[in-house]
């Protein structure tokens, strides 16, 4: 992707390296702003990760797991973090087969976006899967996870609530409810 706006172009000087662990990195870097000053940027570096929007018989998979940052479990749809040198793609089908058990015979990418530009430079790819067939989980060593099948008002619900608060997961319910809203719209 080019730079739309040069003008606004900051100038890496220096990066210290700070944290290098299994999920993330952080660096401190030293830019030169616009206007000739200098500024700091901590920034977070992560491979980044895929995120699967799959519905079966009109219900949303989502996994309830616990979440160490917020100190509660939370509902997600399947989603995990890219290998070195791993295909998007292969890593939501992956994903989806480990966390549900579910493959799909079909795939798409809905989308790439971005956590949280201003620290990080974690990207995820979004995608749809579709015709599924059931099989058994492949759970890492250290996850642990359950599955949990819900229709849209239920994960409207659970949004209300709080339940399912990450935004991989309500992206995912709001393009779910576009495509509904267009299947009614067409008869399909």
């Amino acid at each position: 992707m080019t730079n739309s706006n040069p003008k606004l172009t900051e100038k890496t000087i220096t990066t210290k390296p700070i944290f290098s662990g299994k999920v993330i990195s952080l660096q401190i870097d030293t830019v030169e702003l616009p206007d000739g000053s200098t500024g700091t940027r901590e920034i977070i570096r992560h491979p980044g990760a895929v995120a699967v929007l799959a519905v079966k018989d009109g219900r949303l998979l989502l996994v309830d797991q616990y979440r160490q940052a917020l100190g509660r479990c939370e509902l997600e749809i399947p989603a995990g973090k890219l290998e070195a040198g791993e295909d998007p793609m292969e890593a939501a089908r992956r994903e989806l087969r480990e966390e549900t058990g579910y493959q799909c015979a079909k795939i798409t990418l809905l989308h790439s976006f971005y956590t949280s530009p201003g620290f990080a430079d974690e990207i995820i790819h979004l995608y749809l899967a579709e015709e599924l067939t059931a099989g058994d989980m492949a759970l890492d060593e250290d996850e642990f996870l359950e599955v949990i099948e819900a229709n849209y008002e239920e994960v409207q619900r659970y949004i209300e609530e709080g339940r399912i608060s990450d935004a991989k997961t309500i992206l995912a319910a709001y393009i779910w409810r576009l495509q509904l809203i267009g299947s009614r719209e067409t008869g399909k």
